[in-house]
């Protein structure tokens, strides 16, 4: 695998972020075709909300399915960022520190994260400026 940088260090997913989404969207667009159709002609009503509703369903499985293993992920890094930064320093991190600015210092090196951390939550950085700060870029292979 390619070393990561700032270029390149967002990851995809090709079946779920392509194909499952063009699938997703598909199954929806046809569901509410179905649904307007069956109101023009009222016929069918009944299975076309059920069509409906299961599409919407699917939108919103789709949606969580993402979400919570990122949320977890989240959790860990921010976890793990914390005992990184009180081995490095002796104390956690600062508390005005969001969890998305955490998750974006987790690219910094040990030599890094210190300094630019406190800088971060001094100045209220975004994810974007404090990825942009990093010189030295520590990959992160495992999340997706």
């Amino acid at each position: 695998m390619e070393n990561q940088s700032y270029k390149n260090h967002a990851r995809v997913h090709p079946l779920y972020h392509y194909v499952l989404t063009i699938f997703i969207l598909g199954s929806l667009g046809t569901a509410v075709t179905y649904f307007i159709g069956a109101l023009i002609e009222w016929r069918n009503i009944n299975l076309a909300v059920v069509l409906l509703l299961m599409a919407g369903s699917l939108v919103m499985i789709f949606v969580l399915v993402r979400i919570y293993p990122l949320k977890a992920q989240d959790r860990a890094i921010r976890a793990e960022e914390n005992l990184r930064h009180y081995v490095l320093t002796g104390k956690l991190l600062d508390q005005r520190l969001s969890a998305r600015q955490i998750v974006a210092l987790r690219f910094a090196s040990d030599e890094e994260l210190p300094a630019l951390s406190a800088k971060a939550a001094e100045n209220n950085w975004s994810t974007k400026k404090i990825k942009k700060e990093i010189t030295n870029w520590r990959g992160d292979y495992y999340r997706i």
